[in-house]
């Protein structure tokens, strides 16, 4: 193939095999109750799979991203693909729970690569690097999202293992993709390891804007991880009672948000920074406060996760315009302080999600999100007016 169709057809592969290795981290979000009835142990202690994987990938997010500008991308990628794929098919024959929660650990820092391919984007059209960027992040989301109603109608059909089987086939042809349209980008930083991960810690000294955006991208991914968490406890309760599919079916309306990131992406390639930061957030909140008020309602359910989907996406696609363009020979380390915070952030978020559900149920989860999203909003007040 020549290398003229191999970049038409770049952008899409990335997009396609991020949200394949980033969805291994929310597959178990949707099925935590089966897992939990098949092992015989409490909700509450095996939503601890889901909180691992999350954190597992900020782990990732720090130790393994910062190579992206050390070594040939290509095949650092390719080779934590391979080794999430034998990690996945480990899951498919675990019986134990504390087995369980140390692979979920492993394939969360084993998702890394979805964030390396990210940046890979925004070198291969600056002109258009929010569009760009936007579409890969596009399919990051899909693959998030999707995870749910994958692995909601695979345990209903043939039991919770066969989620991690299927993935493993997916990788396995993620693989095969990379290999062939992945282009090699050129390695930008000739240091060690130590002065790679030091160099690192010095971008949050030295960029404003860095640290503004990874704060923004903490609080409202932490707001999306909580809540598509207690929404399976919620949706698998009185009054509704659904399966593990028709509770994953709710994705489909998520997907269709996602579609809507290449469009910001436009909006922050224009230098409106500001104006969709205050729009992103005021749809979070918009949406959280609409659940509250009718909390049985799945119109309003329906309407409120489009609405938070498309709030928190485009939140990230501008955050990741607005990094990107700060040092075009730093985009993994900017990436790595960047995705670092926002699954710390996610890692947070479903802590507290869990907390606040045996806490105050429903009622109590969304309450603890918008106190998240007021905070994000302050975030972006703060912003503008150069006070943080």
């Amino acid at each position: 193939m020549s290398i003229k169709n191999k970049e038409k057809y770049a952008i899409p592969v990335m997009a396609f095999t991020a949200g394949t290795i980033v969805a291994n981290v929310y597959y178990s979000q949707p099925i935590l109750k089966n897992i939990a009835e098949t092992l015989n142990e409490p909700e509450t202690v095996v939503g601890k799979v889901a909180m691992l994987a999350q954190i597992g990938y900020g782990v990732g997010m720090f130790f393994l991203l910062p190579l992206g500008d050390k070594v040939n991308r290509k095949n650092l990628i390719i080779t934590i693909a391979f080794i999430q794929m034998i990690i996945l098919l480990l899951m498919t024959n675990t019986e134990h729970l504390s087995s369980l929660l140390v692979l979920s650990f492993l394939v969360g820092v084993c998702s890394t690569p979805a964030q390396i391919i990210l940046p890979m984007a925004a070198l291969l059209n600056k002109d258009n690097r929010g569009k760009s960027v936007g579409i890969v992040f596009s399919g990051i989301l899909c693959g998030i999202l999707g995870s749910r109603l994958i692995s909601g109608t695979l345990t209903d059909l043939w039991g919770w293992q066969s989620v991690f089987a299927f993935s493993a086939i997916m990788i396995a042809l993620s693989i095969v993709l990379m290999w062939f349209f992945l282009p090699n980008a050129p390695i930008k930083f000739k240091g060690n390891y130590f002065k790679l991960l030091q160099s690192t810690l010095c971008l949050v000294k030295e960029y404003k804007t860095l640290r503004q955006a990874a704060l923004l991208g903490s609080f409202t991914f932490g707001i999306f991880c909580s809540f598509w968490t207690t929404l399976t406890f919620h949706l698998s309760d009185a009054p509704f009672n659904y399966t593990p599919s028709m509770i994953g079916m709710f994705a489909i309306v998520a997907i269709g948000g996602a579609l809507v990131a290449p469009y910001f992406g436009k909006l922050a390639d224009g230098g409106k920074i500001f104006q969709n930061l205050f729009l992103t957030i005021s749809l979070i909140i918009v949406s959280l406060v609409a659940m509250l008020i009718f909390p049985h309602s799945i119109l309003v359910l329906i309407i409120a996760i489009f609405l938070l989907d498309i709030g928190v996406q485009a939140t990230q696609i501008t955050n990741f315009t607005r990094i990107y363009a700060l040092n075009e020979e730093a985009h993994s380390r900017l990436n790595t302080v960047y995705m670092t915070a926002y699954f710390v952030g996610a890692g947070i978020g479903t802590f507290f999600g869990l907390i606040s559900w045996n806490i105050g149920g429903w009622t109590g989860s969304l309450t603890q999100m918008l106190i998240w999203s007021f905070l994000a909003m302050g975030v972006v007040v703060l912003s503008k007016k150069g006070k943080l």
